[in-house]
């Protein structure tokens, strides 16, 4: 869930009891993404997909986290085309072959939180969506590899800016990552563009939702006035990616939102 922070120099460390309890948090998350995988299809509502995640989350034994936050209605952030974050799951809102959507979830777990996002394409999605979608994944395991003990936020934020850089896409500033473990949102914030000031050091036990978020045509986003939904100001469609990951005793980084096999991938790595 992308949110506007404040910045801050500390970074929460979590401890190996912790750190197993956000592994059940992440991989019900990612229990949530594969079923939201299967289920997102022409004629299907968001609020179908709200209905059916909030249902597995609790058979899990778990609590959907987003659900009441700051008065937010709904299990899961349901974000389709020009909607970068935050839309809110609703009967109307039917998909229809060729849209794309962002679904945005957190999981708590014996009060351990973990948070994730992809964007599904439905149905046939033009090729130049799709570019977007591609940037976008791209970007988000560019920051992950540059999430590591000894490396400092800014190496994260700047993977992001440095991706974008090569697409040229809208690269969207006023949203962006957080600490994550104890609350949905801990501090700091993480920009997915560079400040000029390099951050915290990354140390192990430190966890993180990173997510970036680009657009195909401005990066200028509006908030409707549900005082939720965030859209592209030129309505241009918008795709966001997030992991939470741990930066691992071994100094490398951990995705803590992913089935056993691996992380889900829409594109292939791109070569070195």
């Amino acid at each position: 869930m992308g949110i506007q922070l404040s910045s801050s120099t500390k970074i929460n460390k979590k401890s190996r009891h912790d750190i197993k309890l956000m592994r059940q948090a992440g991989l019900i998350v990612a229990k949530v993404h594969a079923l939201m995988r299967e289920m997102a299809k022409p004629g299907v509502s968001t609020l179908d997909l709200d209905i059916a995640a909030e249902a597995l989350i609790r058979e899990e034994k778990a609590l959907p986290t987003f659900k009441g936050y700051h008065g937010f209605p709904a299990t899961l952030c349901t974000s389709i085309n020009d909607r970068v974050v935050h839309g809110i799951p609703c009967a109307e809102d039917v998909l229809k072959d060729g849209d794309i959507i962002s679904v945005d979830v957190g999981a708590t777990y014996q009060g351990m939180v973990a948070d994730a996002a992809l964007t599904i394409p439905v149905g046939k999605v033009d090729e130049a969506t799709m570019r977007v979608l591609q940037a976008t994944e791209e970007a988000l395991y560019a920051s992950i590899a540059q999430a590591r003990a000894g490396n400092y936020l800014e190496d994260v934020s700047g993977a992001v800016e440095d991706t974008n850089l090569t697409y040229n896409f809208g690269l969207v500033k006023e949203y962006g990552g957080h600490s994550v473990g104890y609350k949905l949102h801990e501090e700091p914030f993480i920009h997915n563009y560079r400040t000029g000031v390099r951050g915290p050091m990354l140390q192990a036990g430190n966890t993180l939702a990173i997510e970036p978020m680009f657009c195909m045509g401005t990066d200028k986003v509006i908030t409707l006035e549900d005082g939720w939904t965030v859209v592209t100001s030129d309505g241009s469609p918008s795709a966001h990616f997030e992991h939470t990951i741990l930066i691992t005793e071994e100094g490398d980084a951990e995705i803590l939102t992913c089935l056993p096999s691996g992380p889900f991938r829409y594109f292939p790595p791109t070569k070195a």
